[in-house]
């Protein structure tokens, strides 16, 4: 079915979509050397990337341990990946632009998750389009995008990452993330 005959992305589709819009913030940061818009990019990317992964965290993995053969092994992996950028990006947040350290945050974070989105795309995303129907791909596109609304907007290292618990605490912390936000100015 084309996008013009299905109103509804399905997950993969817009877990693309995600990956694509990160990729062109990734690309705007190389280039860019003005340390108050790199800042800018760098929450603005960090915002995008928590609220991704929540919402991973609570349909993707999930339906992958469900409908694939290696879908636990294929979940876990990309939770430590998870983990991984969210111990970095908590890093980038308590480090000024102007410490050497701060670029060497950035790029690592740039480089982990390149990685990451190429894993996704070339193994478990393919996958997990092969394994469902269509109809429940598009009912868990519009529940990722609902769960991207209501879910963190700051990393959260150690906040549980698997459902129903990430599920429960999840908007709570979103919540309070979106009033820290508005009070310090911080755009998403």
């Amino acid at each position: 079915m084309t996008k013009a005959a299905n109103p509804h992305p399905d997950l993969v589709d817009d877990i693309i979509a995600d990956h694509r819009e990160v990729e062109e913030v990734f690309k705007e940061l190389e280039k860019n050397e003005d340390p108050p818009r790199r800042r800018d990019l760098v929450e603005h990317v960090v915002t995008e990337l928590v609220r991704h992964s929540v919402a991973e965290e609570q349909y993707l993995y999930p339906t992958a341990r469900r409908v694939l053969d290696d879908g636990d092994e294929l979940a876990d992996h990309e939770l430590k990946e998870h983990a991984q950028a969210e111990l970095v990006m908590k890093q980038i947040e308590k480090t000024d632009t102007d410490d050497p350290h701060f670029e060497e945050l950035v790029g690592k974070l740039i480089g982990d998750i390149r990685h990451h989105i190429e894993d996704e795309e070339q193994d478990l995303l393919p996958k997990l389009r092969a394994a469902c129907a269509e109809t429940d791909l598009r009912e868990l596109g519009e529940k990722f995008e609902k769960a991207k609304k209501a879910a963190p907007t700051r990393p959260h290292p150690a906040a549980p990452d698997r459902p129903p618990v990430d599920m429960i605490i999840g908007p709570g912390v979103g919540l309070i993330d979106r009033l820290r936000d508005a009070l310090t100015g911080r755009g998403g």
